[in-house]
């Protein structure tokens, strides 16, 4: 255990450039008495404090002394100030984010907060100044200081995301860059190589349960690098465990002693792009609107950057209609993009959620309608589960096409308010006992008790099945009896069922095989590991590795095929030939041979754990030390994901993303869980 607490004569002389006050000091010294942090044998740092205010100023001051500079690096990014760390390459990153965050905004928005948050947003800055002036030897990059406001810069609906979703490609074209185009071939294969977003969550009723009380799985897929797991309990209620991401102060993902919250991502339509038609008139722009013409908004935007040893500035001027920021031009049209920005908000639902004792406090924080990226599986005490397919939907006009830019001129195109929660895709207590979301739709969430999709509009749940989703509704519907242990044996269950839809017509394949595949003198071992595997991950399976490099040259052919196929799964089992699936088969055995010495080297030898340093950017190494992994990625159906790739200077593959947090909960009088 230890306090957050050192010598005044220590703190007076870490000042770093940044003028403090006695009183100053000596507040952020109280307040410290306030904390306490205990590391358990995992270092995971359980904070208790008199005041929710106390718990935030230590878990602020926790996270920096874990990883300063992942906490900086993410206000960096969400205030636009990159480009003053990294120079002129990111001065189109920094512009993007410029467009909607506005710091006289959130100083505005900052002041109108409730007192309750507005002494939160105000420890969360003590905090992190308070560390910095008790650790001269950390030296930020950009932030020398925290304000309270910053706070708010970093909370787009929970975790942020929204605004990276603009193109920076158009955005430079747009304002005055060229943009270098990507090749098809790089384009397929980042998207090959990209783990699929998202999580799994699961919430089992009682019903099901050995004890008769409800059971939950909270099993986020994001960067091992992005979250730290924390504790944070005070004297006025707050009590919440779970993962929360660097810089905030509320648990994105976790539970407290009476409900649990899972977040999956969600591809709900809540961004949507306007085409602007603008006329140029006296060196100013306008645009069409019904019958009226509309000023567009200019503002000033300065991004300063890193140029050798001194920061210059650039200069734009950003172009806003009433839809939004201008950040593409298509054709002769103007291209603006409509998405949620209400920090304030967002910053209250995120933090409401995680003192929820029961259902309806939960749900009335859902009201507040700002977790815009995010589905929500729930589970409670008293043995309620719910799920909510996202939380903030725009109301629109249904006969225009949401998944295509829309005409920005045609009134009917706007906005008509926000849907209410119990206008989207939900579902509460259903009667198979089980809801599960691994970012699929909503329609198969509860197996027979999932909700109906004629009931909704299609821009409210686009979200299509995957594996992940089809691997947990399988094992959920012959569930029964189930304990924490068994939630834990579902969770990490090893099967992967994209194969079963890929393997059997090459397996079949290999029963006539071609000329010089026949010839090779691995084919009666290949053939075997192929046609016996059981479509299982394992550390020492040949199997495995052998058909996940098989599997990701034949989705690389399926979309080099010509036009992208809908399902490319599909696509290799139904549409390839023979010879092209025993074409890729050879190339990939010969490709291994070639890389590792042997084409049936198991899987735990090829797909690697490997973290070298604390750089926010990991480098890789075949000849450094690296840990054996047996999960797989989530694209092939495994719920344990683990997102690895090879890299330029790489044979073996390295994962960076998928289970990053796990936690398995079991609700009633009393709590248990493991993590």
């Amino acid at each position: 255990m230890h306090r957050i607490f050192i010598l005044l004569t220590i703190v007076f002389s870490a000042c770093q450039s940044v003028e403090l006050s006695t009183s100053e000091v000596e507040q952020w010294e109280q307040q410290a008495k306030q904390v306490n942090i205990i590391r358990d044998t995992y270092g995971v740092p359980h904070i208790y404090g008199k005041t929710d205010a106390d718990v935030v100023f230590g878990l602020l001051y926790a996270q920096c002394e874990d990883d300063f500079n992942r906490v900086e690096m993410n206000y960096i990014n969400a205030m636009g100030r990159l480009a003053e760390t990294e120079g002129e390459s990111a001065i189109f990153k920094d512009l993007r984010m410029k467009m909607f965050i506005n710091p006289d905004d959130l100083k505005k928005q900052f002041e109108e907060s409730p007192d309750w948050l507005k002494k939160l947003m105000v420890s969360f800055a003590d905090g992190i100044n308070y560390y910095l002036h008790t650790h001269p030897e950390v030296t930020p990059k950009v932030i020398k200081r925290f304000e309270p406001w910053m706070a708010l810069s970093f909370s787009e609906g929970s975790i942020g995301g929204d605004i990276e979703s603009v193109n920076i490609g158009s955005l430079k074209q747009f304002y005055g860059a060229e943009s270098s185009e990507i090749s098809m071939l790089d384009k397929i294969n980042e998207e090959i190589y990209t783990e699929p977003q998202g999580s799994n969550g699961i919430a089992i009723s009682p019903k099901l349960s050995a004890s008769g009380n409800s059971l939950f799985l909270i099993n986020p897929h994001t960067s091992f690098f992005f979250r730290s797991e924390v504790h944070m309990v005070s004297e006025e209620g707050l009590n919440a465990y779970g993962a929360v991401t660097w810089g905030q102060f509320f648990v994105y993902q976790g539970f407290n002693d009476r409900v649990g919250w899972m977040h999956t991502s969600s591809y709900a339509d809540v961004i949507d792009y306007y085409l602007e038609t603008v006329t140029e008139q006296n060196e100013h722009f306008t645009y069409q609107f019904g019958d009226e013409k509309r000023e567009v908004q200019e503002r000033v935007i300065e991004v300063p950057y890193l140029d050798g040893d001194s920061i210059k500035t650039t200069n734009f001027t950003g172009y806003f209609t009433h839809h939004g920021p201008v950040v593409a031009k298509n054709d002769s049209n103007w291209v603006a993009v409509a998405l949620m920005q209400r920090p304030l908000d967002a910053l209250r639902q995120s933090y409401l959620r995680t003192k929820a004792k029961n259902y309806t406090e939960f749900n009335e924080a859902m009201k507040i309608r700002t977790n815009s990226s995010n589905n929500t599986v729930y589970a409670d005490a008293d043995g309620n589960i719910a799920y909510y397919h996202g939380n903030y939907i725009p109301i629109r006009d249904t006969t225009f096409n949401w998944t295509m830019p829309v005409d920005g001129s045609n009134p009917a195109t706007d906005y008509k308010g926000l849907h209410e929660l119990a206008e989207i895709v939900s579902i509460f207590n259903p009667e198979t006992g089980w809801i599960q979301n691994c970012n699929s739709n909503p329609f198969t969430a509860s197996g027979s008790s999932s909700p109906n999709p004629a009931n909704y509009a299609s821009y409210i749940a686009p979200d299509v099945e995957n594996y992940r989703g089809i691997h947990a509704a399988r094992l959920l519907d012959t569930a029964k009896d189930m304990t924490i242990e068994k939630l834990k044996t579902l969770a990490y269950d090893s099967y992967m069922p994209a194969f079963e839809v890929i393997i059997p017509p090459l397996s079949k394949a290999l029963n006539s095989p071609t000329t010089s595949l026949k010839s090779k003198p691995y084919f009666s071992e290949l053939k075997k590991e192929i046609q016996q595997w059981n479509y299982r991950w394992a550390e020492g399976s040949v199997a495995t590795a052998v058909a996940t490099f098989w599997g990701q040259n034949a989705l690389r052919e399926a979309y080099m095929s010509g036009e992208r196929p809908e399902n490319p799964y599909e696509y290799v089992a139904q549409q390839m030939s023979k010879e092209k699936l025993l074409q890729i088969l050879e190339e990939t055995a010969d490709q291994m041979i070639n890389d590792f010495g042997k084409w049936n080297v198991t899987w735990g030898e090829v797909n690697r754990y490997q973290r070298l340093n604390g750089d926010i950017v990991q480098p890789f190494n075949d000849e450094a030390p690296s840990l054996p992994v047996g999960f797989a990625s989530g694209r092939w159906g495994s719920l344990a994901s683990f997102g690895a790739r090879t890299y330029p200077d790489t044979k073996k593959m390295y994962g960076t993303s998928g289970n990053s947090f796990v936690a398995f909960v079991e609700f009633g009088d009393s709590l248990k869980a493991m993590s």
